[in-house]
């Protein structure tokens, strides 16, 4: 599969291999936003998988795919948190070592997470390109396996589970709005919800603060910008200049793209507080935010907004709801 496009049946396989490993969540309706936008709008609240977001999928799925040689000399992969977290989760379940790369100032909540699950931390630069420049450097020193946390298709399968999902709870679905950074949870879901029905819409989201996906999309070749402060934290980073999947992917099967402010992501992430009680990140509430700016293009039918995340640090959400 890691040489041929990955496709809607890798991404049913993937559910089966990964079952064990990962929490089915659950598709609740927001009434309050079902009224602001006229439509039944559902919350897949993937802040309740065990690691706090839907990266336990990916990582599960490519771990388990791993040679046995791979898992005795470990993993390497590169994070500015929901990623690493997920990893180091996924390898102490399976017995694997694991090394997460991240690059200076990434989040100490999200660090002390992945310490603890037994994750060994190596900071390799100052941005997230950096770091993953280091990552290679340091899986060709130490003859570790890279996993991409978005770029490699079991990564990709494994979060086109969440797709899957969805569509059971939700077969006329009409639209799936869906975070974007490197592009690894839209291209899953794109592949399992276009195989549904080609009229069925799947929107990107992600802050205005350097998006990197959307402006390559818009030059039609991967970039690499300067990053940018942002509560969407978790979505920032580039996607590879030698992009193999998720590039082509988002090109072919993804219908729009939106952007939102941090004001917006700030206001959504309240919302979700305050409304449903559901903690919820930045990078996890674009789709939210998107919907309370009425920025999303008018769609027919139910929209389903993916909750990608949920490890946010609870002093900033709790200045954030007081504020408002």
């Amino acid at each position: 599969m890691q040489q041929h496009e990955v496709t809607e049946r890798d991404v049913r396989l993937a559910r089966e291999r990964i079952a064990s490993l990962v929490t089915r969540t659950p598709l609740l309706e927001s009434r309050p936003l079902s009224q602001r936008i006229g439509a039944p709008v559902y919350l897949k609240l993937e802040n309740l998988q065990d690691t706090g977001s839907f990266k336990i999928r990916g990582a599960a799925n490519r771990v388990l795919t791993l040679a046995p040689e791979d898992k005795e000399r470990g993993v390497v992969t590169i994070s500015t948190g929901n990623h690493g977290r997920a990893m180091s989760y996924v390898a102490r379940r399976l017995d694997v070592h694991a090394v997460v790369c991240i690059p200076e100032g990434t989040a100490r909540n999200k660090v002390e997470a992945m310490e603890r699950l037994g994750a060994e931390i190596v900071v390799t630069g100052k941005t997230y390109d950096e770091a993953e420049d280091g990552a290679f450097q340091l899986a060709r020193e130490r003859g570790l396996s890279f996993i991409s946390g978005y770029d490699e298709a079991f990564i990709v399968a494994g979060q086109g589970t969440v797709g899957l999902e969805i569509l059971e709870d939700l077969p006329d679905v009409g639209a799936v709005l869906v975070p974007v950074g490197g592009g690894g949870l839209i291209s899953g879901i794109a592949l399992a919800v276009k195989a549904a029905g080609a009229d069925k819409r799947v929107i990107g989201v992600s802050m205005d603060r350097a998006p990197v996906m959307y402006h390559s999309l818009k030059a039609g070749h991967a970039l690499r910008m300067e990053e940018e402060e942002t509560l969407a934290d978790a979505l920032v980073g580039g996607i590879g200049e030698d992009n193999q999947h998720t590039f082509r992917l988002m090109q072919e099967l993804v219908d729009d793209f939106v952007l939102v402010s941090d004001e917006e992501i700030a206001e959504a992430m309240v919302f979700a507080l305050q409304e449903h009680r559901v903690v919820v990140e930045g990078g996890g509430a674009v789709g939210i935010a998107a919907l309370l700016s009425g920025k999303v293009p008018e769609t027919h039918g139910s929209v389903a907004v993916v909750v990608s995340g949920g490890n946010v640090d609870l002093p900033l959400l709790f200045d954030l709801a007081q504020g408002r």
